[in-house]
């Protein structure tokens, strides 16, 4: 799946690791993700944050997709910034899923999400 996506790549997204249920992904605030407001945009944030939902759930095998997430941001980011995003598996049922994922910047959280998931392909 990240192979090919070329969305997570295109903001400079980088996996520092995955494994069955868990990810963390990292992301530098460039210039051109700085609003009006000289601060990170919050979609960008919560793409971060939804890019590593996505490795996280996807890291058991099949085609699994977002059915839905809500975020609440805590602090601004900033250019320059790196923002780490860590998301576990809270629970797995069948073919649903829920995930949190916090960003941090360094041991600031900036913002807390929260990712359900469902398997839509089973891989053989």
């Amino acid at each position: 799946m990240w192979a090919t996506d070329t969305a997570s790549k295109a903001l400079g997204m980088e996996i520092d690791d995955v494994g069955p249920g868990s990810a963390r992904v990292s992301m530098r605030v460039r210039e051109d993700m700085v609003n009006g407001w000289d601060i990170c945009h919050g979609g960008l944030i919560a793409t971060l944050a939804d890019s590593t939902f996505a490795v996280a759930c996807n890291s058991h095998g099949g085609v699994t997709v977002a059915s839905g997430f809500q975020i609440d941001f805590l602090e601004p980011a900033r250019l320059g910034d790196v923002l780490v995003a860590e998301a576990r598996e809270v629970v797995l049922r069948g073919r649903s899923g829920i995930y949190d994922v916090t960003v941090r910047r360094g041991d600031t959280v900036i913002a807390e999400f929260r990712g359900r998931s469902r398997t839509v392909k089973e891989t053989s």
